[in-house]
């Protein structure tokens, strides 16, 4: 059983429809690439996910079971179980690297704060800023910024990860550092469901790679399959561009 699956999910904005029946399914500690031309609907399957895009049609479940969005209690039920990752970090910026990790949880959650503030330091830590709790965003670079960004989303303890072109907006020397926390948060077995047009990355990290085009899926395999020998006249026109640069 998928520990996350999309069938035939429709979705937009007003009449404009941006995903026109995506289906796919995430396993239990699987990496899933979303790759594609920019306006292929990539970010909007995070978006539905997040119940931050409503679905005209079709159904997500969770472990087998299929989430309600018209239910206030599923979708916060739901948001409890997946935390996204943005472009932009969207730090508060009058709050300290600390503030920022452990709001949600104290706030939302009510969790007790010895053992936020713990986790956070833990989580802070595995990220590759220890030390840099007291710190404000604008004292941090773009790609510290971002891994801040990622301990935050997983200091409410998520089961999936979700990250949407997490280094799109980093200059290229700063691209690597946060390419490694996601490489640590693989080999722990997280759950992830990544838009990236980092295709080296993608091959390296990704189980699978899902081919998106005008809001649809054209093809999906392992990165070797998809990336090398793609099956569809339109995925050969992509990857001959994008792998040559």
């Amino acid at each position: 059983m998928p520990h996350l699956e999309l069938r035939d999910v429709r979705a937009g904005y007003g009449a404009l429809e941006v995903l026109r029946g995506v289906s796919l399914a995430v396993d239990r500690g699987e990496v899933v690439a979303l790759v594609g031309p920019s306006g292929s609907g990539k970010s909007t399957v995070l978006r539905v996910l997040m119940g931050l895009t409503p679905l005209s049609a079709g159904q997500v479940s969770i472990d087998g079971r299929p989430v309600d969005f018209r239910s206030r209690g599923e979708l916060r039920a739901l948001r409890d179980r997946m935390a996204i990752v943005f472009q932009q970090y969207n730090l508060f910026q009058n709050m300290t690297v600390m503030g920022n990790v452990t709001l949600a949880p104290l706030r939302i959650k009510r969790w007790p704060r010895a053992e936020v503030e713990a986790e956070a330091r833990a989580l802070l830590a595995k990220v590759g800023l220890a030390g840099r709790e007291d710190a404000y965003p604008d004292e941090l670079s773009g790609g510290q910024q971002q891994r801040v960004a990622i301990a935050r989303a997983l200091a409410l303890r998520p089961e999936i990860l979700l990250l949407d072109e997490v280094t799109s907006a980093l200059d290229p020397e700063l691209v690597n550092e946060v390419l490694d926390t996601i490489r640590t948060l693989a080999a722990e077995g997280m759950t992830m469901l990544i838009v990236s047009h980092e295709m080296g990355f993608v091959r390296e990290i990704a189980d699978r790679v899902v081919m998106m085009d005008a809001g649809e899926v054209i093809e999906a395999g392992p990165p070797a399959e998809i990336l090398d020998n793609p099956r569809t006249e339109r995925a050969r026109r992509f990857f001959g561009k994008v792998l040559r640069h």
